[in-house]
């Protein structure tokens, strides 16, 4: 089974500091943020988006670069599924005004799924694929990410 990859538009990742409440202070470290899903769970997931919602407006505020990814795996894949997300208008919404955050999706899980469903997963148009959802969180931090388990 072939995976098809997506990626977010490129080059809008500064653009969301333009829209906060002023230029990103001179010679501010940009922040990182991972958070991540492995549940089934809509109030998981919406506490997950809270958070992501919170940390880029906190910093937006503050004039600090940020970027936050959401990675999802294993029953928390269905957050970014096209079919069966409980959560996917949220999502499509945030993703559109928040350059700053990306979803990520495991391809492991997408394959075991795949091989349980007979087709691969819908996903929603915001995500992209990464081999591996637990290896995305772990080169994540090896770069200097912050993870947070919401």
């Amino acid at each position: 089974m072939e995976l098809s990859r997506r990626r977010l538009v490129p080059g809008l990742l500064g653009l969301g500091l333009l829209l906060g409440t002023g230029a990103a202070r001179a010679g501010a470290e940009e922040r990182r943020i991972v958070l991540h899903v492995d549940e089934n769970d809509p109030k998981r997931m919406n506490l997950v988006l809270n958070n992501a919602r919170n940390i880029v407006a906190y910093y937006r505020q503050q004039g600090i670069p940020v970027r936050t990814r959401v990675v999802a795996y294993g029953p928390g894949l269905h957050m970014l599924r096209a079919d069966t997300s409980p959560v996917k208008d949220r999502v499509a919404a945030m993703a559109l005004e928040l350059p700053e955050l990306s979803f990520a999706a495991c391809a492991n899980t997408m394959r075991a799924m795949g091989k349980r469903e007979g087709k691969e997963p819908p996903l929603l148009e915001e995500v992209e694929i990464v081999p591996s959802g637990v290896v995305e969180l772990v080169e994540l931090q090896r770069q200097g990410w912050t993870y947070v388990r919401p």
